[in-house]
């Protein structure tokens, strides 16, 4: 569990700093989708490998939650961690794999353009972005819910990122402050679940299952 957790911060961060070095991600994705596609095309081994390893570090939650949740104490916070760390760590797989999968294929078709805006609307914001910060933030105020005796300054940490993460809903109505926030979030967030594999990993393994 304790290294599941840091791979899955691991991965995220190097895979986001290689998307921002080869192809300038996020911030391309306010140019038109023409320049998107032709970036994607220009880089697009490279950027698919990047994208591959976001999404490893997303699926990475995925075993991480309901590990997590087996050292939890017993209750409802506890069980309920583990189904809302599957969903997060699930929505934003399907909401990255689109590039390697889905994008690649719209080269040279004649709506492409068309095509990648409802992608990217509905896979990427709608399911990967919205429901990611979402049940991120969520499944991180339950572990902090769960998790007995832990230290205050880890609690601000984890409670502060959690909002920060949740700002990033408001992202497509252009509120200001918003993009900067979500991101400042994402960096504490990380910051608080290395901490957490080293909390967490102090605890003992129950002896019952989550269901």
């Amino acid at each position: 569990m304790r290294w599941t957790l840091i791979f899955a911060v691991l991965a995220a961060n190097l895979a986001f700093i290689g998307l921002g070095i080869t192809f300038g991600y996020p911030g391309i994705l306010t140019e038109p989708p023409a320049e998107i596609l032709a970036a994607f095309a220009a880089t697009q081994a490279t950027t698919t490998a990047w994208f591959l390893l976001l999404a490893a570090g997303a699926a990475a939650l995925i075993p991480a939650a309901v590990l997590l949740a087996r050292r939890l104490p017993a209750g409802s916070a506890a069980t309920l961690s583990a189904h809302v760390g599957v969903l997060a760590g699930a929505v934003q797989v399907v909401g990255l794999m689109r590039w390697p999968y889905a994008v690649p294929k719209l080269a040279g078709a004649p709506d492409a353009a068309t095509l990648f805006t409802t992608l990217h609307s509905y896979l990427g914001v709608g399911i990967g972005e919205t429901l990611g910060y979402l049940l991120t933030a969520a499944w991180t105020a339950l572990v902090l819910s769960a998790l007995p005796r832990a230290p205050r300054w880890f609690t601000l940490l984890g409670a502060a990122s959690a909002v920060a993460i949740a700002s990033g809903v408001l992202g497509p109505l252009g509120v200001p402050g918003v993009d900067l926030a979500n991101f400042i979030g994402y960096l504490a967030w990380s910051a608080w679940t290395i901490c957490l594999a080293v909390l967490a990993g102090r605890l003992p393994a129950r002896a019952d299952h989550i269901s």
